[in-house]
């Protein structure tokens, strides 16, 4: 009904007045009411008084696809091995016949414009893109669902270098700008009372695709480079560097885990994607910690054939036996993001320039993780530490 005022010539009809009725009038009258209630009807039923909401139903619809991005890494492990041993696909199918797509990435900053963008709907990628993400987007964009692996990171230079302090004046390379491991170089710098200005700085960092890290490391263009595995190994393996600092020895344990550990790789999703197919969500986590669960119980051999398979699809090439075991060696798989490391690398990110002041809360959603851990008896359940639900 459109609830219209009458017209000023309209005839009104006074209270207690019952004028008699011809029979069209009549049959108008019960189609007004049947509109009437039947638009009654749908009004109660919207509102979730008798019936679901429509955000409710919807969510009910399997998703026809999962579209997930990881990158060519050891550490992101768990996607290899869950893409490689079909952990991920077939939990999805199972769900609902959703299907898997993937996509690889160089770095997290690239993944998380994805994400953003909608051409992705999860993504393992590194700690600092996810909080970067959540800040700028006011805790709109991307939860964090669980972590994927610790460690595996490290500070590798030519073999002359032998302290920080002989940083001065030198080149260094980051997987990309904003992410994590560009955020700890940064730290590192910092600590060792360096610069790194784009003009005047004490040393220049230039974010690199790791590949080429690689070759400008072996042509002698770079001094240094602060990378995951297996690209440490790699320049420390097949281009002579040695290894300056590794990562571990900077995380005392008084934040989150224990001594040496660190956050490398979470599994984050669009929330929008979340809040549409919370199912799907689930499989995703199902399949994650199946995979999680292989790495840590295969015999080495398996894990790195599985995980250089993976490579190989993933960046084109497979590693050498002694890269990969080396890389393996220096990552622990586990579902734990290490929530409480985050405040500080939050604060990492502002003191480089690269992120800004924020509150945190809402970034972590384990509920689900934790409900999947519990009935596997697998793992301990993970806290959020405060900055989300658990």
């Amino acid at each position: 009904m459109s609830g219209r005022r009458p017209d000023p010539g309209t005839v009104r009809i006074t209270a207690g007045e019952q004028p008699a009725r011809r029979g069209w009038e009549v049959w108008l009258a019960v189609i007004l009411a049947a509109a009437i209630a039947g638009t009654s009807a749908a009004a109660f039923a919207a509102s979730g008084n008798g019936s679901r909401t429509e955000a409710e139903t919807a969510a009910d619809a399997p998703a026809s696809e999962l579209r997930l991005g990881y990158f060519g890494n050891v550490t992101h492990a768990p996607a290899l091995a869950g893409v490689q041993n079909g952990f991920l696909a077939e939990r999805l199918r199972a769900q609902g016949g959703t299907k898997l797509s993937t996509q690889v990435f160089n770095a997290g900053p690239a993944a998380i414009e994805a994400l953003n963008a909608g051409a992705i709907d999860a993504a393992y990628l590194g700690p600092n893109p996810a909080i970067n993400s959540f800040v700028q987007s006011g805790g709109e964009s991307i939860s964090v669902i669980a972590g994927a692996t610790a460690g595996g990171a490290q500070l590798v230079a030519k073999p002359e270098i032998v302290s920080g302090t002989q940083l001065k004046d030198k080149v260094l390379a980051t997987p990309q700008l904003g992410g994590t491991q560009d955020v700890a170089l940064r730290a590192y710098l910092r600590s060792q009372g360096l610069s790194f200005g784009p003009d005047d700085g004490d040393v220049t960092i230039n974010p690199t695709e790791n590949a080429q890290t690689l070759k400008l490391f072996q042509d002698g263009k770079l001094d240094g480079a602060w990378l995951p595995e297996p690209w440490a190994s790699r320049l420390v393996l097949e281009a002579g560097a040695k290894v300056l600092v590794d990562e571990a020895d900077l995380w005392d344990g008084t934040l989150a885990g224990k001594p040496g550990q660190f956050s490398t790789t979470v599994l984050v999703v669009n929330r929008e994607f979340a809040a549409a197919h919370p199912q799907a969500v689930d499989a995703l986590l199902q399949g994650h910690v199946d995979a999680i669960g292989w790495l840590n119980d295969a015999p080495a051999g398996e894990q790195a054939a599985v995980v250089n398979a993976g490579l190989k699809e993933a960046a084109g090439a497979a590693l050498p036996e002694n890269v990969v075991t080396r890389a393996l060696g220096n990552i622990e798989f586990t579902p734990d993001p290490l929530a409480g490391s985050y405040p500080k690398l939050l604060q990492d990110g502002v003191d480089a320039g690269l992120s800004k002041p924020a509150d945190l809360t809402g970034l972590f959603d384990l509920a689900a993780l934790n409900r999947i851990l519990a009935a596997g008896s697998t793992h301990e359940p993970v806290t959020a530490a405060g900055l989300g639900a658990e």
